[in-house]
């Protein structure tokens, strides 16, 4: 199989068991469509399917396939047969010579056959353009040309492609969804030699195939930075939510050798939030992809390294550098360490909510999932502000969103400004004093039991969604040891840790911390994961500017 040009163009492939009449084809269609087209050309059946499939499998556009009817194997009506299962867009055409007209006829009907043309075609400006003149412009007409992107081929209800298109969609890459059933997802499954049993399969714009990956190979496949390009830097950030990103912009923009460390997706629990209305400088709002992306290009612009699918297990303190430690054992090191790990949701521990985590049950806004509740009900846990936004913002498609609050009142936890708008929308019902006691189904959610906290009381609704927003659960466990927290994990620092005026124990310097330091001097903390702080998008960027303020002071006394 031979192919000319190597841009990006248009495919139209050739077929002939006979090199000379392959050879011929090939050079006429170069002739005419070369500068626009990409022309392949091969000499077997198998070798042209097999090259179909790669082009599947990286997102190549096919437009015509010219195939003789005399082929040894596999004669040319059979092989558009089976090239139609790898590209039922593509236009077809049989070559053959004037005995098999009948065959030609037939293939008509069998193989929707657009044309046949009889050999030899001399002139093609007479008998061969024309006919590829028209086939091309109804392919374009039709609109049969993929996108250069990442495929996610999946089963609706599969945690795990739940999981990788959550992924993907965070870190802003672009992808396209198949469902494992339906047909185009099985001609993606086929044109990879998959059975669909192993899911999910991404297929990266190259044409790489990747079968049930984790996230940092799926990182590393899909152009996200994982490899840190130095070992020592001037701060290292760990963790990429409104904090550690305000950090990066700041740190970097003065000076620091910055990197940041992100163990899923840059944005945290706020880059999630379908809608934030109370964040200064967007009077008609902003959604959290749109600030955390807007943030991150930021950084990367005055030159902040971000790292992805890197998880940060471990934190040393080696003389005057601080040393972070990953989950696969190679290590970075730093003169200086800001914590910005944030918080994750408290997992519901009603029976049968982590056997359906991902299938029908899901922590956070999940965005990727909202498309399916449109006409549905759906269920909302949780009384703060992140469980408000979603519900309004599930409440532009879905049938019923229904808040489930073990309080008597919204108020007590949500702003003014949302509780105002949830009480203005019909569609939406806050049930107080309810909780999960049981989720149901068989392979994905049914039902829900839920349960009067104030008498006991339980019945059972039909419920396809369960979107959970409970608690927040500092993400610091690996700090065990290493700096000094308080009785729920959350970091303490700064006038915290000098009880009376006193440096905490073990502190090594006459000075006092600074105020967003850590008990290990040249370790801050900045946002949800410090003790006390606002859990406010607005103050997290506003510790993070500082931090690099006290950064800058902690390095002028090294």
């Amino acid at each position: 199989m031979t192919e000319t040009g190597d841009a990006p163009r248009t495919v139209i492939l050739t077929v002939d068991d006979d090199p000379g009449v392959s050879r011929a084809v090939a050079r006429d269609l170069r002739r005419r469509y070369g500068a626009s087209h990409r022309v392949v050309r091969a000499e077997t059946a198998d070798s042209a399917l097999d090259a179909l499939n790669e082009m599947k499998l990286r997102g190549d556009a096919v437009a015509v396939i010219v195939a003789d009817y005399r082929m040894p194997q596999m004669n040319g009506i059979e092989f558009l047969e089976r090239a139609m299962d790898v590209f039922p867009g593509a236009r077809r055409v049989l070559l053959t010579a004037y005995a098999d007209t009948g065959a030609a006829i037939d293939a008509i009907n069998l193989v929707d056959l657009d044309h046949y043309l009889l050999k030899p075609w001399d002139p093609p400006e007479e008998k061969l353009y024309p006919v590829v003149d028209d086939l091309l412009d109804s392919w374009l007409a039709s609109d049969h040309r993929p996108m250069p992107e990442t495929k996610v081929v999946g089963h609706r209800w599969s945690a795990h492609s739940w999981e990788v298109r959550e992924f993907l969609a965070r870190n802003q890459v672009p992808y396209r969804w198949f469902p494992s059933d339906e047909p185009e997802g099985q001609r993606l499954l086929a044109a990879a030699g998959e059975d669909g049993l192993r899911l999910p399969l991404v297929i990266t714009p190259d044409g790489e195939v990747l079968v049930e990956p984790d996230a940092p190979e799926l990182a590393g496949r899909v152009g996200l930075a994982t490899a840190p390009s130095a070992e020592f830097y001037d701060l290292i950030v760990v963790g990429g939510g409104p904090a550690g990103l305000g950090a990066a912009v700041y740190g970097a923009s003065e000076g620091l050798r910055t990197v940041l460390v992100e163990r899923t997706a840059t944005g945290g629990q706020a880059g999630q939030s379908s809608r934030i209305e109370n964040y200064l400088g967007f009077p008609d709002g902003v959604s959290g992809a749109q600030l955390t992306d807007r943030a991150r290009r930021q950084a990367a612009r005055f030159g902040a390294e971000m790292l992805t699918a890197r998880e940060v297990v471990g934190l040393e303190v080696n003389g005057p550098s601080r040393t972070v430690r990953f989950a696969d054992g190679s290590a970075i090191a730093a003169h200086t360490v800001l914590l910005a790990t944030g918080v994750t949701y408290r997992q519901l521990a009603a029976p049968g909510v982590a056997d359906l985590t991902g299938r029908g049950v899901y922590y956070g806004a999940a965005l990727t999932e909202t498309a399916g509740c449109a006409g549905k009900d759906v269920y909302v846990v949780g009384g703060a502000n992140s469980a408000g936004q979603a519900a309004v913002h599930l409440a532009r498609t879905a049938r019923s969103v229904t808040i489930l609050v073990r309080a008597d009142s919204l108020t007590r936890s949500m702003s003014y400004y949302l509780v105002q708008q949830i009480k203005e929308l019909p569609s939406v019902t806050v049930r107080t004093g309810t909780e999960v006691a049981e989720a149901h189904g068989d392979g994905h959610l049914e039902r829900l039991t839920l349960r009067d906290t104030a008498t006991g009381a339980t019945e059972q609704v039909d419920a396809q969604w369960l979107f959970v927003f409970i608690g927040a659960a500092p993400l610091t466990d690996w700090l065990q040891g290493v700096v000094e927290r308080d009785a729920r994990g959350f970091v303490i620092a700064g006038p915290d840790l000098a009880t009376g005026g006193e440096p905490p124990k073990g502190w090594p310097l006459e000075r006092l911390p600074y105020h967003l330091e850590t008990s290990v001097p040249g370790v801050f903390v900045a946002g949800d994961a410090r003790s006390e702080s606002a859990k406010r998008v607005a103050s997290a960027v506003g510790e993070g500017a500082m931090a690099v303020m006290l950064v800058h002071r902690y390095l002028e006394r090294l």
